[in-house]
């Protein structure tokens, strides 16, 4: 049994112009064409494309999907059991907060007492799901299992007045590195500040700090896209120049 562009997309709920655009990047072509120039999709392609949906609710992009789908070593029933590890994941996540909520509402009405901790669980619990989603597998493949996990329980158990702190570090690290890198000089005293904030930032993260981890971590800023658009969002040219500022300063 076939599918053509409108029907696939009424089954899987997406647009035939999201098809259409799957199919223009290789990353889901019809099984064939048919005389009236119709694509034609298959039940390998029913299958692809939910393959394709999965990958996109967990946040991995279009040219990451298509590699890893394309790849001679995939795994079709290994990927839908790691989907399925990630979705209890996110499940978890979303259930914390929902708990967190219905304490909030439920002391706003006088019936329990929140502890401060109680009150940025939720929001802890969502930021290590976030790092864990978009960085766990490289972070893994370059610190190891045990640092990272050793990592996440100090983000954890950090107290309310260490969250705040974290919270505060990173605005004023965006703050300082903005205005260093209108002076152009990686080695100038603002570059330099924002470094060592960042260093400071990072304390609340990693079990131990080590001047070359950082470094290594400043040019893993510039290597990965989705790090360099974090800090280049406002001015492009500002991961490397952090990257600088950062081999600098750990000399």
């Amino acid at each position: 049994m076939g599918y053509t562009v409108q029907k696939l997309g009424q089954l899987a709920g997406v647009s035939t112009r999201t098809l259409r655009y799957y199919d223009q990047i290789g990353l889901l072509e019809p099984s064939r064409v048919n005389s009236n120039g119709y694509r034609i999709y298959g039940q390998s392609e029913v299958n692809r494309l939910q393959q394709i949906l999965f990958y996109k609710e967990l946040g991995v992009s279009l040219d990451t999907i298509k590699e890893i789908l394309s790849s001679s070593t995939f795994d079709a029933e290994a990927a839908l059991r790691e989907h399925r590890l990630k979705l209890i994941e996110k499940r978890q996540q979303i259930e914390t907060l929902i708990c967190n909520v219905e304490k909030t509402i439920a002391e706003s009405e006088g019936r329990i007492t929140m502890s401060n901790k109680e009150k940025f669980e939720g929001f802890k619990q969502n930021l290590l799901a976030e790092n864990e989603k978009k960085y766990g597998k490289e972070i893994r493949e370059k610190y190891g299992k045990d640092t990272v996990e050793q990592s996440n329980a100090k983000l954890k158990n950090l107290s309310e007045e260490d969250y705040q702190k974290v919270t505060t570090l990173e605005q004023q690290i965006r703050d300082v590195l903005s205005q260093a890198f209108t002076s152009g000089d990686p080695a100038g005293p603002l570059a330099q500040q924002a470094a060592e904030l960042h260093k400071q930032w990072l304390c609340y993260f990693w079990p131990t700090y080590s001047k070359e981890a950082h470094a290594g971590l400043a040019q893993m800023y510039v290597d990965d896209e989705r790090f360099t658009a974090y800090y280049d969002k406002d001015q492009p040219g500002t991961a490397e120049f952090l990257r600088d500022a950062i081999a600098i300063y750990t000399k």
